[in-house]
Protein backbone atom coordinates (compact mmCIF):
# COMPACT_ATOMS: atom_id res chain seq x y z
CA UNK A 1 0.00 0.00 0.00
CA UNK A 2 1.10 3.56 -0.75
CA UNK A 3 0.19 6.34 1.68
CA UNK A 4 0.45 10.11 1.38
CA UNK A 5 0.51 12.15 4.59
CA UNK A 6 -0.74 15.72 4.25
CA UNK A 7 0.90 17.97 6.86
CA UNK A 8 0.77 21.70 7.48
CA UNK A 9 3.77 23.51 6.04
CA UNK A 10 6.19 24.70 8.75
CA UNK A 11 4.21 22.73 11.36
CA UNK A 12 5.70 19.25 11.05
CA UNK A 13 5.81 17.60 14.47
CA UNK A 14 7.85 14.73 15.80
CA UNK A 15 4.89 12.37 15.84
CA UNK A 16 4.52 12.85 12.09
CA UNK A 17 8.09 11.60 11.60
CA UNK A 18 7.45 8.73 14.02
CA UNK A 19 4.39 7.81 11.95
CA UNK A 20 6.48 7.72 8.78
CA UNK A 21 8.97 5.38 10.46
CA UNK A 22 6.20 3.14 11.82
CA UNK A 23 4.42 2.82 8.47
CA UNK A 24 7.67 2.23 6.64
CA UNK A 25 8.60 -0.55 9.07
CA UNK A 26 5.25 -2.18 8.21
CA UNK A 27 6.17 -2.23 4.53
CA UNK A 28 4.02 0.75 3.59
CA UNK A 29 5.27 3.22 0.98
CA UNK A 30 5.03 6.76 2.38
CA UNK A 31 5.39 10.30 1.23
CA UNK A 32 4.84 13.46 3.26
CA UNK A 33 3.34 16.41 1.40
CA UNK A 34 3.25 19.89 2.99
CA UNK A 35 0.04 21.89 2.59
CA UNK A 36 -0.22 25.69 2.56
CA UNK A 37 -3.28 25.89 4.84
CA UNK A 38 -4.75 24.16 7.85
CA UNK A 39 -5.38 24.75 11.54
CA UNK A 40 -2.40 26.10 13.46
CA UNK A 41 -1.98 26.08 17.22
CA UNK A 42 -2.48 29.15 19.33
CA UNK A 43 0.86 30.75 20.27
CA UNK A 44 0.07 30.54 24.00
CA UNK A 45 -0.44 26.76 23.67
CA UNK A 46 2.97 26.32 22.04
CA UNK A 47 4.47 28.55 24.74
CA UNK A 48 2.82 26.51 27.53
CA UNK A 49 4.22 23.24 26.18
CA UNK A 50 7.70 24.72 25.94
CA UNK A 51 7.57 26.06 29.50
CA UNK A 52 6.30 22.74 30.85
CA UNK A 53 9.12 20.87 29.13
CA UNK A 54 11.63 23.12 30.85
CA UNK A 55 9.85 23.01 34.22
CA UNK A 56 9.54 19.21 34.27
CA UNK A 57 12.79 18.49 32.38
CA UNK A 58 10.99 16.75 29.52
CA UNK A 59 12.70 15.75 26.29
CA UNK A 60 10.70 16.94 23.29
CA UNK A 61 8.69 14.15 21.67
CA UNK A 62 5.38 13.87 19.80
CA UNK A 63 4.04 17.42 19.96
CA UNK A 64 7.39 19.15 19.45
CA UNK A 65 7.71 21.20 16.27
CA UNK A 66 10.45 20.22 13.84
CA UNK A 67 11.98 23.03 11.80
CA UNK A 68 12.00 22.46 8.01
CA UNK A 69 15.78 22.08 7.89
CA UNK A 70 15.54 19.31 10.52
CA UNK A 71 13.04 17.21 8.60
CA UNK A 72 15.08 14.29 7.29
CA UNK A 73 14.46 12.41 4.09
CA UNK A 74 11.94 9.60 4.54
CA UNK A 75 13.71 6.87 6.53
CA UNK A 76 14.16 3.56 4.70
CA UNK A 77 11.42 1.73 2.87
CA UNK A 78 9.85 2.62 -0.46
CA UNK A 79 9.07 6.22 -1.39
CA UNK A 80 6.06 6.96 -3.55
CA UNK A 81 6.97 10.42 -4.76
CA UNK A 82 6.45 9.30 -8.36
CA UNK A 83 3.09 7.68 -7.66
CA UNK A 84 0.39 10.03 -9.00
CA UNK A 85 -2.42 8.63 -6.85
CA UNK A 86 -1.50 6.91 -3.56
CA UNK A 87 -4.09 4.42 -2.35
CA UNK A 88 -4.60 6.33 0.90
CA UNK A 89 -4.25 10.03 1.64
CA UNK A 90 -4.34 10.98 5.33
CA UNK A 91 -5.01 14.62 6.16
CA UNK A 92 -3.14 15.66 9.31
CA UNK A 93 -3.52 19.42 8.83
CA UNK A 94 -6.56 19.74 11.11
CA UNK A 95 -8.44 21.68 8.46
CA UNK A 96 -11.80 21.09 6.79
CA UNK A 97 -12.22 17.53 5.42
CA UNK A 98 -10.78 17.02 1.95
CA UNK A 99 -12.80 14.78 -0.39
CA UNK A 100 -11.54 11.19 -0.30
CA UNK A 101 -8.98 11.84 2.46
CA UNK A 102 -8.72 9.98 5.73
CA UNK A 103 -8.69 11.98 8.96
CA UNK A 104 -7.55 11.51 12.55
CA UNK A 105 -10.05 12.94 15.03
CA UNK A 106 -9.77 13.65 18.76
CA UNK A 107 -13.16 13.61 20.50
CA UNK A 108 -14.71 13.84 17.02
CA UNK A 109 -12.66 16.93 16.06
CA UNK A 110 -9.66 16.98 13.66
CA UNK A 111 -6.29 18.47 14.58
CA UNK A 112 -3.82 17.89 17.39
CA UNK A 113 -5.04 21.04 19.10
CA UNK A 114 -8.25 19.10 19.81
CA UNK A 115 -6.10 16.55 21.66
CA UNK A 116 -4.40 19.42 23.48
CA UNK A 117 -7.76 20.75 24.70
CA UNK A 118 -8.56 17.33 26.15
CA UNK A 119 -5.30 16.99 28.05
CA UNK A 120 -5.58 20.57 29.33
CA UNK A 121 -8.82 19.36 30.94
CA UNK A 122 -6.80 16.40 32.37
CA UNK A 123 -8.60 13.74 30.37
CA UNK A 124 -7.72 11.60 27.38
CA UNK A 125 -9.54 11.92 24.05
CA UNK A 126 -11.12 9.18 22.01
CA UNK A 127 -9.00 8.96 18.85
CA UNK A 128 -10.49 7.73 15.59
CA UNK A 129 -9.00 7.13 12.16
CA UNK A 130 -11.80 7.74 9.64
CA UNK A 131 -11.57 6.93 5.95
CA UNK A 132 -12.83 9.02 3.04
CA UNK A 133 -16.24 7.36 3.16
CA UNK A 134 -16.71 8.24 6.83
CA UNK A 135 -16.07 4.73 8.16
CA UNK A 136 -14.09 4.30 11.38
CA UNK A 137 -10.98 2.27 10.51
CA UNK A 138 -9.45 2.28 14.01
CA UNK A 139 -10.45 3.63 17.41
CA UNK A 140 -8.74 3.92 20.77
CA UNK A 141 -8.06 5.97 23.85
CA UNK A 142 -4.29 6.58 24.18
CA UNK A 143 -3.23 7.85 27.57
CA UNK A 144 -0.36 8.84 29.82
CA UNK A 145 1.00 8.24 33.31
CA UNK A 146 1.33 12.03 33.68
CA UNK A 147 -2.17 13.42 33.04
CA UNK A 148 -1.42 16.55 35.08
CA UNK A 149 1.46 17.62 32.83
CA UNK A 150 -0.03 18.70 29.51
CA UNK A 151 3.22 18.45 27.53
CA UNK A 152 3.90 14.87 28.67
CA UNK A 153 0.29 13.77 28.29
CA UNK A 154 -0.01 15.22 24.79
CA UNK A 155 3.24 13.54 23.69
CA UNK A 156 1.95 10.19 24.93
CA UNK A 157 -1.46 10.59 23.27
CA UNK A 158 0.17 11.39 19.93
CA UNK A 159 2.46 8.35 20.29
CA UNK A 160 -0.69 6.27 20.69
CA UNK A 161 -2.07 7.85 17.51
CA UNK A 162 0.88 6.41 15.60
CA UNK A 163 -0.20 2.90 16.63
CA UNK A 164 -3.83 3.58 15.68
CA UNK A 165 -2.96 4.95 12.23
CA UNK A 166 -0.71 1.97 11.56
CA UNK A 167 -3.50 -0.40 12.58
CA UNK A 168 -5.96 1.38 10.29
CA UNK A 169 -3.64 1.37 7.30
CA UNK A 170 -2.69 -2.30 7.73
CA UNK A 171 -6.31 -3.42 8.13
CA UNK A 172 -6.40 -4.07 11.90
CA UNK A 173 -9.69 -2.48 12.85
CA UNK A 174 -9.13 -1.68 16.51
CA UNK A 175 -12.18 -0.84 18.60
CA UNK A 176 -12.79 0.33 22.14
CA UNK A 177 -14.41 -2.31 24.37
CA UNK A 178 -17.46 -0.15 25.07
CA UNK A 179 -19.74 1.95 22.89
CA UNK A 180 -18.75 5.60 22.38
CA UNK A 181 -19.88 8.41 20.17
CA UNK A 182 -16.28 9.48 19.71
CA UNK A 183 -16.51 12.43 22.08
CA UNK A 184 -14.73 10.97 25.09
CA UNK A 185 -15.46 8.50 27.85
CA UNK A 186 -17.89 10.86 29.61
CA UNK A 187 -20.00 11.38 26.51
CA UNK A 188 -19.48 15.13 26.68
CA UNK A 189 -16.78 17.76 26.61
CA UNK A 190 -15.48 19.42 29.72
CA UNK A 191 -14.51 23.03 29.27
CA UNK A 192 -10.70 23.06 29.41
CA UNK A 193 -8.73 25.79 31.13
CA UNK A 194 -6.75 28.16 28.98
CA UNK A 195 -3.00 27.58 28.53
CA UNK A 196 -2.36 30.63 30.73
CA UNK A 197 -4.54 29.20 33.50
CA UNK A 198 -2.70 25.88 33.26
CA UNK A 199 0.67 27.60 33.53
CA UNK A 200 -0.44 29.62 36.57
CA UNK A 201 -1.63 26.37 38.16
CA UNK A 202 1.70 24.64 37.37
CA UNK A 203 3.72 27.45 38.91
CA UNK A 204 1.49 27.63 41.98
CA UNK A 205 1.58 23.87 42.56
CA UNK A 206 5.34 23.42 42.13
CA UNK A 207 6.26 24.47 45.70
CA UNK A 208 3.23 22.55 47.02
CA UNK A 209 4.42 19.35 45.34
CA UNK A 210 7.94 19.91 46.63
CA UNK A 211 6.67 20.39 50.17
CA UNK A 212 4.51 17.28 49.91
CA UNK A 213 7.46 15.13 48.82
CA UNK A 214 9.53 16.58 51.64
CA UNK A 215 6.87 15.56 54.16
CA UNK A 216 5.73 12.24 52.68
CA UNK A 217 7.27 9.25 50.94
CA UNK A 218 5.45 8.95 47.63
CA UNK A 219 4.19 6.86 46.00
CA UNK A 220 3.43 4.56 48.90
CA UNK A 221 1.34 1.47 48.18
CA UNK A 222 -0.36 -0.93 50.56
CA UNK A 223 -1.80 -4.42 50.16
CA UNK A 224 -5.25 -5.37 51.41
CA UNK A 225 -6.31 -8.97 52.06
CA UNK A 226 -9.39 -10.83 53.21
CA UNK A 227 -10.77 -14.35 53.54
CA UNK A 228 -13.97 -15.09 51.63
CA UNK A 229 -16.12 -18.06 50.64
CA UNK A 230 -18.43 -16.44 48.10
CA UNK A 231 -18.06 -14.33 44.96
CA UNK A 232 -15.03 -12.07 44.74
CA UNK A 233 -14.43 -8.68 43.19
CA UNK A 234 -14.30 -9.92 39.58
CA UNK A 235 -17.58 -11.81 39.84
CA UNK A 236 -19.39 -9.02 41.69
CA UNK A 237 -17.92 -6.20 39.62
CA UNK A 238 -17.72 -4.12 42.79
CA UNK A 239 -15.38 -3.50 45.69
CA UNK A 240 -16.52 -5.58 48.69
CA UNK A 241 -17.30 -3.28 51.59
CA UNK A 242 -16.08 -5.41 54.49
CA UNK A 243 -13.41 -7.78 55.69
CA UNK A 244 -10.32 -6.00 54.38
CA UNK A 245 -7.15 -6.02 56.44
CA UNK A 246 -3.87 -4.34 55.53
CA UNK A 247 -0.50 -5.97 55.16
CA UNK A 248 1.53 -3.96 57.72
CA UNK A 249 4.61 -2.00 56.69
CA UNK A 250 7.13 0.19 58.51
CA UNK A 251 6.58 3.29 56.38
CA UNK A 252 10.01 2.89 54.77
CA UNK A 253 8.95 -0.08 52.67
CA UNK A 254 5.85 -0.33 50.56
CA UNK A 255 4.17 -3.45 49.20
CA UNK A 256 2.22 -3.70 45.96
CA UNK A 257 1.20 -6.08 43.15
CA UNK A 258 0.03 -8.92 45.45
CA UNK A 259 -0.14 -12.43 43.93
CA UNK A 260 -1.27 -15.31 46.19
CA UNK A 261 -0.92 -19.04 45.52
CA UNK A 262 -1.95 -22.14 47.45
CA UNK A 263 0.71 -24.86 47.63
CA UNK A 264 0.34 -27.98 49.74
CA UNK A 265 -2.69 -26.53 51.51
CA UNK A 266 -0.76 -23.42 52.62
CA UNK A 267 -1.31 -19.93 51.21
CA UNK A 268 1.63 -17.76 50.19
CA UNK A 269 1.54 -14.11 49.15
CA UNK A 270 4.18 -12.67 46.79
CA UNK A 271 4.52 -8.89 46.54
CA UNK A 272 6.60 -6.13 45.03
CA UNK A 273 8.72 -4.83 47.93
CA UNK A 274 10.26 -1.35 47.57
CA UNK A 275 12.57 0.29 50.09
CA UNK A 276 12.08 4.05 49.68
CA UNK A 277 15.73 4.62 50.57
CA UNK A 278 16.87 2.51 47.60
CA UNK A 279 14.03 3.05 45.15
CA UNK A 280 14.29 -0.34 43.45
CA UNK A 281 11.83 -3.19 43.86
CA UNK A 282 12.48 -6.79 44.84
CA UNK A 283 10.08 -9.71 45.13
CA UNK A 284 9.18 -10.77 48.68
CA UNK A 285 6.90 -13.42 50.16
CA UNK A 286 5.00 -14.13 53.37
CA UNK A 287 2.68 -16.93 54.35
CA UNK A 288 -0.91 -15.98 55.15
CA UNK A 289 -2.58 -18.00 57.88
CA UNK A 290 -6.00 -17.82 59.44
CA UNK A 291 -4.82 -14.98 61.66
CA UNK A 292 -2.95 -13.14 58.91
CA UNK A 293 0.68 -12.85 57.78
CA UNK A 294 3.08 -15.16 59.61
CA UNK A 295 5.97 -12.70 59.20
CA UNK A 296 7.19 -9.57 57.48
CA UNK A 297 7.53 -10.23 53.73
CA UNK A 298 11.08 -11.48 53.10
CA UNK A 299 12.98 -11.01 49.81
CA UNK A 300 13.22 -14.08 47.58
CA UNK A 301 14.23 -12.57 44.21
CA UNK A 302 16.42 -9.57 43.41
CA UNK A 303 17.90 -8.16 40.20
CA UNK A 304 19.89 -5.24 38.87
CA UNK A 305 16.59 -3.82 37.54
CA UNK A 306 13.35 -3.01 39.32
CA UNK A 307 11.18 -6.08 39.92
CA UNK A 308 7.41 -6.01 40.42
CA UNK A 309 4.16 -7.82 39.51
CA UNK A 310 5.26 -11.36 40.52
CA UNK A 311 2.84 -13.70 38.70
CA UNK A 312 3.30 -17.16 40.26
CA UNK A 313 1.77 -20.23 38.59
CA UNK A 314 1.99 -24.01 38.87
CA UNK A 315 2.60 -26.05 35.71
CA UNK A 316 3.93 -29.51 34.87
CA UNK A 317 4.75 -30.23 38.51
CA UNK A 318 6.87 -27.10 38.98
CA UNK A 319 6.24 -23.62 40.36
CA UNK A 320 7.08 -20.68 38.11
CA UNK A 321 7.28 -16.91 38.42
CA UNK A 322 7.08 -14.22 35.75
CA UNK A 323 8.03 -10.91 37.43
CA UNK A 324 7.96 -7.63 35.54
CA UNK A 325 11.47 -6.85 34.26
CA UNK A 326 10.64 -4.08 31.79
CA UNK A 327 13.81 -2.24 32.86
CA UNK A 328 15.79 -5.04 31.16
CA UNK A 329 13.48 -4.91 28.10
CA UNK A 330 12.56 -8.57 28.36
CA UNK A 331 10.11 -11.01 29.95
CA UNK A 332 11.80 -13.62 32.13
CA UNK A 333 10.61 -16.99 33.48
CA UNK A 334 11.91 -18.20 36.86
CA UNK A 335 11.58 -21.71 38.34
CA UNK A 336 11.40 -22.47 42.06
CA UNK A 337 14.25 -24.73 43.17
CA UNK A 338 13.11 -24.52 46.83
CA UNK A 339 9.66 -22.98 47.11
CA UNK A 340 9.02 -20.26 48.13
CA UNK A 341 12.54 -18.99 48.87
CA UNK A 342 14.81 -19.92 45.97
CA UNK A 343 14.27 -19.13 42.29
CA UNK A 344 16.51 -19.49 39.23
CA UNK A 345 16.17 -17.94 35.79
CA UNK A 346 14.89 -20.66 33.47
CA UNK A 347 14.69 -18.71 30.22
CA UNK A 348 13.84 -15.42 28.57
CA UNK A 349 10.35 -15.63 27.09
CA UNK A 350 10.45 -12.32 25.16
CA UNK A 351 13.48 -10.18 24.38
CA UNK A 352 13.93 -6.55 23.36
CA UNK A 353 10.42 -5.50 24.37
CA UNK A 354 9.28 -2.95 26.97
CA UNK A 355 6.46 -5.19 28.30
CA UNK A 356 4.59 -4.08 31.41
CA UNK A 357 2.77 -6.39 33.84
CA UNK A 358 3.17 -9.51 31.68
CA UNK A 359 0.48 -11.98 32.76
CA UNK A 360 0.58 -15.65 31.68
CA UNK A 361 -2.65 -17.67 31.77
CA UNK A 362 -4.12 -20.82 30.25
CA UNK A 363 -7.22 -20.77 28.09
CA UNK A 364 -8.72 -23.57 25.99
CA UNK A 365 -5.57 -25.68 25.97
CA UNK A 366 -3.18 -22.88 25.05
CA UNK A 367 -0.91 -20.60 27.07
CA UNK A 368 -1.40 -16.87 26.63
CA UNK A 369 0.68 -13.90 27.73
CA UNK A 370 -0.81 -10.39 27.97
CA UNK A 371 1.08 -7.15 28.59
CA UNK A 372 1.04 -3.51 27.60
CA UNK A 373 4.00 -2.47 25.47
CA UNK A 374 5.55 0.98 25.43
CA UNK A 375 6.47 2.29 21.99
CA UNK A 376 7.46 5.88 22.61
CA UNK A 377 4.41 6.83 24.67
CA UNK A 378 2.48 5.42 27.61
CA UNK A 379 3.35 2.04 29.13
CA UNK A 380 -0.30 1.37 29.96
CA UNK A 381 -2.49 1.79 26.86
CA UNK A 382 -1.40 -0.68 24.15
CA UNK A 383 -2.35 -4.30 24.89
CA UNK A 384 -0.24 -7.00 23.20
CA UNK A 385 -0.80 -10.75 23.28
CA UNK A 386 1.41 -13.78 22.69
CA UNK A 387 0.54 -17.49 22.65
CA UNK A 388 2.46 -20.74 23.10
CA UNK A 389 1.85 -24.49 23.44
CA UNK A 390 3.62 -24.55 26.84
CA UNK A 391 4.58 -22.00 29.46
CA UNK A 392 8.22 -22.28 28.40
CA UNK A 393 7.34 -21.40 24.81
CA UNK A 394 8.05 -20.82 22.04
CA UNK A 395 5.92 -17.68 22.22
CA UNK A 396 4.37 -16.23 19.07
CA UNK A 397 2.97 -12.68 18.85
CA UNK A 398 -0.70 -12.18 18.10
CA UNK A 399 -1.21 -11.35 14.45
CA UNK A 400 -3.04 -8.11 15.30
CA UNK A 401 -0.78 -6.62 17.99
CA UNK A 402 -1.62 -4.26 19.54
CA UNK A 403 -5.07 -5.79 19.94
CA UNK A 404 -6.34 -2.79 21.93
CA UNK A 405 -5.30 0.81 22.58
CA UNK A 406 -7.15 2.04 25.67
CA UNK A 407 -5.72 3.65 28.81
CA UNK A 408 -8.88 2.53 30.67
CA UNK A 409 -8.87 -1.22 29.94
CA UNK A 410 -5.59 -2.43 28.43
CA UNK A 411 -2.94 -2.91 31.14
CA UNK A 412 -3.28 -6.18 33.10
CA UNK A 413 -4.26 -5.89 36.77
CA UNK A 414 -4.03 -9.51 37.86
CA UNK A 415 -4.78 -13.05 36.71
CA UNK A 416 -7.81 -13.62 34.45
CA UNK A 417 -10.42 -15.98 35.91
CA UNK A 418 -13.16 -18.13 34.40
CA UNK A 419 -16.60 -17.81 36.05
CA UNK A 420 -19.70 -19.52 34.64
CA UNK A 421 -17.88 -20.07 31.37
CA UNK A 422 -16.90 -16.41 31.04
CA UNK A 423 -13.24 -15.36 30.92
CA UNK A 424 -13.02 -12.25 33.12
CA UNK A 425 -9.91 -10.13 32.79
CA UNK A 426 -8.94 -7.45 35.36
CA UNK A 427 -7.34 -4.37 33.82
CA UNK A 428 -6.03 -1.09 35.17
CA UNK A 429 -8.13 2.01 34.60
CA UNK A 430 -5.65 4.86 34.19
CA UNK A 431 -8.08 7.24 32.51
CA UNK A 432 -7.80 9.75 35.37
CA UNK A 433 -4.52 8.79 37.01
CA UNK A 434 -2.14 5.84 37.16
CA UNK A 435 -3.70 3.09 39.27
CA UNK A 436 -6.90 5.08 39.68
CA UNK A 437 -9.18 2.07 39.45
CA UNK A 438 -9.92 -1.33 37.95
CA UNK A 439 -11.84 -2.41 34.88
CA UNK A 440 -13.46 -5.84 34.72
CA UNK A 441 -13.62 -6.99 31.10
CA UNK A 442 -15.10 -10.14 29.62
CA UNK A 443 -12.94 -11.60 26.86
CA UNK A 444 -15.49 -12.60 24.23
CA UNK A 445 -13.05 -13.62 21.49
CA UNK A 446 -9.51 -14.95 21.84
CA UNK A 447 -7.54 -16.74 19.13
CA UNK A 448 -4.21 -16.24 17.34
CA UNK A 449 -6.11 -14.13 14.77
CA UNK A 450 -8.73 -12.27 16.83
CA UNK A 451 -9.34 -10.58 20.17
CA UNK A 452 -12.31 -8.75 21.61
CA UNK A 453 -13.38 -7.79 25.11
CA UNK A 454 -16.30 -5.90 26.56
CA UNK A 455 -16.29 -3.88 29.77
CA UNK A 456 -18.67 -5.29 32.37
CA UNK A 457 -17.69 -3.15 35.39
CA UNK A 458 -15.46 -0.34 36.59
CA UNK A 459 -14.31 -0.41 40.20
CA UNK A 460 -12.72 2.46 42.10
CA UNK A 461 -11.42 2.87 45.64
CA UNK A 462 -14.06 3.51 48.24
CA UNK A 463 -14.75 3.75 51.96
CA UNK A 464 -13.75 0.12 52.51
CA UNK A 465 -10.40 0.75 50.84
CA UNK A 466 -9.36 4.40 51.34
CA UNK A 467 -6.92 6.33 49.22
CA UNK A 468 -6.89 7.44 45.61
CA UNK A 469 -5.79 4.21 43.94
CA UNK A 470 -6.96 0.68 43.28
CA UNK A 471 -4.46 -1.13 41.15
CA UNK A 472 -4.45 -4.96 41.29
CA UNK A 473 -6.80 -7.79 42.28
CA UNK A 474 -6.02 -11.51 42.65
CA UNK A 475 -7.46 -14.54 44.37
CA UNK A 476 -6.13 -17.98 45.39
CA UNK A 477 -8.43 -20.31 47.26
CA UNK A 478 -10.20 -18.29 49.94
CA UNK A 479 -7.71 -15.40 49.91
CA UNK A 480 -8.49 -12.27 47.91
CA UNK A 481 -5.97 -9.43 47.70
CA UNK A 482 -5.89 -5.89 46.32
CA UNK A 483 -3.52 -2.94 46.53
CA UNK A 484 -3.86 0.82 46.62
CA UNK A 485 -2.34 4.05 47.79
CA UNK A 486 -1.53 5.39 51.25
CA UNK A 487 0.64 8.12 52.80
CA UNK A 488 3.92 7.55 54.61
CA UNK A 489 5.01 10.49 56.75
CA UNK A 490 8.80 10.81 56.56
CA UNK A 491 9.22 12.01 60.14
CA UNK A 492 7.15 9.22 61.67
CA UNK A 493 9.28 6.96 63.86
CA UNK A 494 8.01 3.43 63.55
CA UNK A 495 9.83 0.17 63.99
CA UNK A 496 9.45 -2.47 61.35
CA UNK A 497 6.54 -4.81 62.29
Amino acid sequence: MDVELLVLRHHVRRWHLALVEELTSAGVGVRMTPQPSGRTWEPDLEALLGRERRLHHLVGRGATLVSPDQVPDLPGGRHVRDTPAPEVRIDLTGGAPRPGCWQVTFDAEPGEDSAARAVLATRFPVVRVIDGAGEVRAEGRPGSEQPGVAAAALDDVLAGCVQLVRAAVTGHRLRLPEATDGTGQDGHHRVPPTPTQVWVRDVALTPVRAAYHQAYRSPHWRVGWRWLDGPGLLERGALPDDGWQRLPDDGRHFYADPFPIVVGGRTYLFVEDVDHRIGRGVISVTEIGVDGPSSVPRPVLESTVHLSYPVVVEDAGDLWMVPETSGARRVELYRATRFPDEWVLDRVLLDDVDANDATPFRHQGRWWLSATVRRGGSCSDALHLWHAPTLRGPWQPHRRNPVLVDIASARPAGRPEVHDGRLLRPAQDGSRRYGGGLTVAEVVELSPDAFAQRVVARVGPGPAWPGHCLHTVNRAGRLEVIDGSARSFRLASRSRP
